[in-house]
């Protein structure tokens, strides 16, 4: 067992010196795009103002910083109850965190093969020699006889070109891309509440909307079929009314079951089921627009995304693959050595001089003919790393037009809501000064009709524009990444931060 010590140590030795540079490209991480922001002119600095919940002015911050947790800006408890219930229950977090640890235990398993692997084995045999053969050795003497045999066995396989260091590179890169995917997924599941909460809103909204609506057009019904009794209207006229009402009130079912359906949907996301709804229920008067919102950087929002970051770990991974194929054309290199002893009877196994044995030796294999299979598979690995540089400049570009429609709606939706507001208080007035009249008989049916469209028409759209503009700036928050770099409520994640030397 001495002469296998020693042979182990001059395995390693030779392990070590043979080691060399790893071929392959070394991957550098793409520059950020050379754009100064998110749209061919500058931005305004604020946003403009309305009268109402969710019409305060915006601020548009540069390199604002944006907190772990961003929905907090809202200042709902009832939104900051329910994701904490959502990132506490919803098993797509779960999922992604096992997805990760998977793939950081693919990587342990791989850096098993910068080390030799021993093998330690004992096997016991009961032999009978043929004794009808015409040697003496077998012929002569008990034809049966026992056989005690322990060994070890140390291979290795020296990373001479950095094939195996490419390998355990490219899968370090997917544990960082499944790192951001995880991200991702917080990310995801947070807006997605916060998402759902502002429709929930916007729909409770449009049903006290439709609510008002069906009253009004009720007491001016009530005015017209007391004409009706008095002869100064036709029955024609206070049908078309009665016809007008029944319209106003077949939309209040559909906006209910939209209701109920966005209930089942923030309870999904909690990880209930149906039937175990959250008591937190959300109105537009419950929420508050963030007064500054956050605009990265450029150069900066490639590090925020995290689905961009995947893409560049997965750039990451197919450039590590190419030496990978490179290093499968080169020169194979094994060393393995073995040593054990054996012996007739366990007794004397270890102690009995004369039953040791050992062998150290080895191997350089190089593939000469393979019709093309490794060359091929070279130039499949070029072709990957070229796909998931594509894939990664796609991904850049849409997180960049992300961003940029986000701005656009935030300023366009506050101007939306503005000029709702204003065309809500216009209606009403008209609609006001039309019942006088009606109930003075100084206007037909008519003119009640038209104004009470107009005013049904500008109180839903009113409710829309205000709801959008708390769509809008969740939506900012998820396209700038969502700050995820500032969470509190997550260990720091492993870092791939091995040097492969060239």
């Amino acid at each position: 067992m001495l002469g296998l010590k020693g042979a182990g140590g001059w395995l390693l030795a030779i392990g070590v010196a043979l080691t060399g540079c790893a071929v392959g490209p070394d991957f550098e991480r793409p520059a950020a795009p050379d754009v100064e922001g998110y749209a061919p002119e500058p931005l305004p600095q604020q946003t403009t103002s309305a009268g109402v919940t969710g019409g305060e002015a915006q601020r548009l911050v540069q390199n604002l910083d944006i907190p772990g947790q961003w929905w907090t800006l809202f200042h709902s408890k009832a939104l900051n109850a329910l994701i904490e219930q959502a990132l506490r229950n919803n098993p797509t977090l779960p999922a992604a965190e096992a997805a990760l640890r998977q793939a950081w235990e693919n990587v342990y398993a791989a850096q098993g093969a910068f080390f030799p692997t021993a093998v330690v084995s004992f096997s016991p045999s009961r032999n009978k020699t043929a004794t009808g053969v015409t040697f003496t050795s077998a012929s002569s003497g008990k034809p049966w006889f026992t056989l005690y045999t322990g060994q070890v066995v140390v291979a290795y396989a020296p990373d001479v070109f950095g094939g195996t260091r490419r390998e355990v590179e490219s899968l370090g890169a997917l544990a960082e891309f499944q790192r951001f995917q995880l991200e991702a997924a917080y990310l995801t599941l947070t807006s997605n509440v916060v998402a759902a909460a502002v429709q929930e809103a916007s729909l409770r909204g449009q049903i006290a909307a439709t609510e008002e609506i069906i009253r009004i057009e009720t007491q001016a019904l009530d005015i017209l079929r007391k004409q009706l009794a008095l002869g100064q209207v036709a029955g024609g006229d206070v049908a078309a009314v009665e016809a007008t009402l029944a319209q106003a009130q077949a939309t209040l079912p559909p906006l209910q079951k939209q209701l109920a359906l966005q209930r089942d949907l923030l309870t999904a996301l909690i990880g209930r089921f149906p039937s175990q709804q959250p008591a937190e229920k959300f109105d537009l008067a419950s929420l508050q627009l963030p007064p500054d919102l956050p605009v990265s950087l450029p150069s900066k929002l490639v590090e925020q995304r995290p689905d961009v970051r995947s893409a560049e770990a997965q750039m990451h991974s197919a450039s590590a693959l190419i030496g990978v194929a490179v290093a499968a054309q080169l020169p194979q290199f094994t060393l393995a050595a073995t040593g054990g002893t054996t012996s007739n009877l366990i007794s004397q196994f270890i102690t009995t001089p004369g039953t040791a044995f050992w062998t150290v030796a080895g191997n350089v294999a190089q593939t000469v003919f393979d019709a093309g299979t490794l060359l091929h598979k070279r130039r499949a690995a070029d072709a990957a790393f070229d796909q998931a540089a594509a894939m990664y400049r796609s991904t850049v570009i849409t997180a960049f037009q992300n961003v940029a429609d986000a701005l656009h709606a935030v300023q366009s939706d506050a101007e939306t809501l503005r000029a709702a507001v204003a065309a809500e208080r216009a209606a009403f007035k008209s609609l006001e000064i039309a019942r006088r009249q009606l109930q003075l008989g100084a206007i037909s049916y008519l003119g009640l009709l038209t104004a009470e469209n107009t005013y049904d028409t500008a109180l839903l759209a009113l409710v829309q524009a205000q709801a959008a503009r708390f769509a809008d700036t969740a939506a900012l928050f998820q396209a700038l990444g969502g700050g995820w770099w500032n969470r509190e409520d997550a260990a720091p994640p492993k870092t791939w931060d091995i040097e492969f030397v060239p």
